[in-house]
């Protein structure tokens, strides 16, 4: 006998109610559920529906395959167990829950099951009969959406956790919804108060960790904004944080902000950090020679006063320089050198009234700027400074006297900006030098014999250009990592036949006195160039580098002069590289530098600043101008590794010129040690005569590798890249 027709025995005739077709059936079979009827005295199911003999039977089996199976055994959660068992001792309350199933296919599947008790007739006119009514709802369309939903959330929280920034979610009425742990960080908000999630001690935490309540406040608990800009806020500890308020959207209509808070401190801290060391002397902590210019030109801005005349201030700057100071670093060292220069700052600022600036504008010099200062009150200030000089030192144990020579220039007499001013001061200090140093002298006007001098050698310049007596010696620019040649810098030259050599410093400023630098200028422009014209045709394509004064720089058409001579030698501009003075960006109220600049950088020309970190350059006029690389000078490169004070110069320098990503070559390279600190340091390039000094061009050509020479009718290949020549 099978087991559907030992079923049929056991539970006899079919009641009419549950026979095919029967009223139940019917019943059941309009349930949108899996579902089925089983006796409470016996547990056996008695009718079930397709849907759940589809599920716990079989797909494709009829109807009756679910009947007389144990009703606890189709469903036999422990819940369901439970809950016959608690039916069997009277306890026939409704069981409403969400449980797991095994099917007929082998899986389990989350569900949401239902019992209940009914009483029915199993046949007309019979008693009724207490029934449990079993249904269960599939719910695993919805888990697997749930399961997306948290997998979602996990992923959005994830995001929240991992950013650096605090995040606060409001709604549009300003209520906090959500915010991450950072935030929680950056408000040191306790852990209570995480729980509770009280907007009102949310928000009085918030304005708490406030420095300085009141107007931040209010600023802070504006949750609805009607701006997106971003606001600073300081904490107590110093902190700042800034926010930035961006709208949450949802289908394409707010409902809500994301508010993202920031913290800027370590940021603002390196940005004050290099703005110091840009204005500030990194050994003495005094103000440097940019920090001078700037705060002469704020007090010459100022409204004069009948001293000054022509509506200009009054202003005295003194340059101070220690006399045979390189005595004391040769004899006693560079660190005894450093304390002495510390004690010496001590001493003049102690010479000074409230409001007066001084600062170090050299190894061993110092520049005072006083103000309102006629000629009288400086002279009783150098006496001052003198006097305390002279005073006995006590450094490192070592016992001696120091003296300073001192030279004075007033504004606006001896100029009106603190180059012109510096450059007379030191011209008065320069002359108490001469004459015996530990002295001061106010700055003249040139004598007869000086005028005379200045004349000679302004008219033999004139006469040499002429008679074509000068010369360019050419010295190698090198990658500071690989010794490759990278270019060359183009150095004047000048034989005369009566005075002999005569050095650059001699002749250079007497032709940017008369004017004449301008002739000499174009000449060095149009040589040097020429000459990159034949290294290109012999395949060794070097950059050429050329100083440009300020007053060539300034002439109306000096870019046109620039194109010109490119155009004449017919080589790439890339091949033309003008080294900038500081100088020449000291001013430019009009733009008239920087649109100057922009024409080079359009034409091609590369461009580089001499000197760099001796003038006056402003950071925020530095990021703007389109120059490729600056050049430290040879200042600052002198005593490296040991000086301290140069190596954190350096140091500074490359780390601003990478943050602006300019290139950096170094002048004045002269030991291996100093090289291998600026790689180290990570410097680009340097020049100096560690490699070679300023050479004429067959020393400089045999310094470098023959260039091959190609083969007829094969295409010439672009040169490697030029190495030099050991020995």
């Amino acid at each position: 006998m099978t087991d559907p027709q030992a079923a049929a025995a056991r539970a006899g005739p079919t009641p009419p109610g549950l026979a095919p077709g029967g009223l139940l059936e019917r019943l059941l079979e309009g349930l949108p559920h899996a579902a089925w009827l089983a006796r409470l005295d016996n547990r056996r199911i008695v009718a079930a529906n397709r849907e759940a003999v589809r599920w716990f039977a079989g797909d494709g089996d009829p109807p009756s395959a679910l009947t007389d199976r144990p009703a606890d055994a189709v469903a036999a959660s422990p819940e369901d167990l439970a809950w016959w068992l608690g039916a069997e001792l009277g306890d026939r309350s409704p069981l409403y829950s969400d449980t797991l199933v095994g099917t007929s296919d082998g899986r389990t599947r989350p569900v949401s099951r239902s019992i209940r008790v009914v009483e029915l007739p199993l046949a007309p006119g019979g008693e009724p009969v207490a029934l449990a009514l079993v249904t269960v709802e599939d719910r695993s369309a919805d888990a697997q959406l749930q399961a997306q939903r948290e997998e979602l959330l996990s992923e959005l929280q994830g995001t929240l956790e991992a950013t650096a920034d605090g995040i606060l979610v409001t709604d549009l009425a300003g209520r906090l919804r959500v915010f991450n742990r950072r935030f929680a960080e950056m408000f040191d908000l306790p852990d209570a108060l995480l729980q509770q999630r009280d907007d009102a001690a949310l928000r009085d935490r918030l304005v708490a960790r406030l420095a300085e309540p009141g107007a931040d406040a209010r600023r802070l608990l504006a949750l609805a904004p009607e701006s997106t800009a971003a606001e600073r806020f300081v904490l107590v500890g110093g902190r700042v944080l800034e926010r930035v308020a961006r709208p949450l959207m949802q289908d394409g209509r707010g409902s809500g902000c994301v508010w993202s808070y920031r913290d800027l401190t370590e940021r603002l801290a390196a940005e004050h950090r290099i703005e110091t060391l840009s204005h500030t002397d990194p050994l003495t902590g005094l103000a440097n020679r940019g920090r001078l210019a700037e705060h002469v030109r704020s007090l010459l801005e100022l409204p004069g006063d009948p001293a000054g005349g022509d509506g200009v201030p009054s202003l005295s700057l003194l340059v101070v320089d220690l006399d045979r100071f390189g005595h004391i670093n040769d004899t006693l060292g560079h660190a005894i050198g450093n304390d002495v220069l510390l004690d010496v700052a001590q001493r003049i600022q102690g010479c000074l009234r409230k409001g007066d600036l001084l600062a170090r504008v050299g190894g061993d010099q110092f520049a005072i700027v006083v103000s309102p200062a006629d000629a009288a009150f400086a002279e009783k200030l150098a006496a001052r400074v003198l006097a305390e000089i002279k005073k006995p030192c006590n450094v490192g144990g070592a016992q001696f006297t120091l003296t300073c020579s001192i030279g004075v220039a007033l504004a606006p007499s001896h100029g009106r900006d603190a180059d012109q001013l510096m450059r007379r001061a030191e011209q008065a200090m320069r002359a108490v030098k001469g004459s015996g140093r530990a002295n001061w002298r106010l700055h003249q006007a040139r004598t007869e014999v000086d005028w005379r001098s200045h004349m000679r050698l302004d008219h033999a310049m004139r006469q040499a250009l002429v008679a074509n007596r000068f010369r360019l010696n050419y010295q190698p620019q090198v990658c500071v990592e690989t010794g490759a040649v990278t270019g060359a810098e183009a150095l004047l030259r000048w034989r005369d036949p009566e005075m002999g050599e005569i050095p650059p410093s001699r002749f250079i400023k007497v032709a940017e006195d008369s004017g004449f630098i301008v002739q000499l200028g174009e000449w060095v422009l149009h040589t040097a160039v020429g000459q990159a014209a034949r290294w290109h045709a012999q395949g060794r394509p070097l950059p050429v580098a050329v100083n440009v004064s300020a007053l060539q720089f300034q002439q109306a058409h000096f870019v046109e002069r620039v194109a010109e001579a490119l155009a004449v030698a017919g080589i790439p501009p890339r091949l033309l590289e003008l080294e900038l003075t500081e100088s020449i960006l000291l001013h430019d109220e009009a733009g008239d530098v920087l649109s100057r600049l922009e024409a080079l950088a359009r034409l091609g020309v590369q461009m580089s600043i001499d000197d760099f970190g001796t003038g006056y350059s402003s950071l925020a006029y530095l990021k703007r101008i389109p120059v490729s690389k600056l050049k430290i000078d040879r200042a600052f490169v002198a005593g490296l590794p040991d000086d301290e004070g140069n190596a954190a110069i350096v140091r500074a320098i490359l780390q601003m010129a990478r943050a602006l990503g300019k290139l950096v070559i170094a002048e004045g390279v002269e030991t291996e040690a100093q090289r291998r600190f600026l790689r180290d340091s990570g410097c680009d390039e340097f020049q100096g005569f560690l490699f070679a000094p300023a050479l004429d061009v067959l020393s400089f050509e045999q310094r470098l590798p023959a260039v091959p020479t190609p083969r007829p009718d094969t295409p010439r290949r672009r040169p490697p890249r030029i190495r030099l020549v050991s020995g």
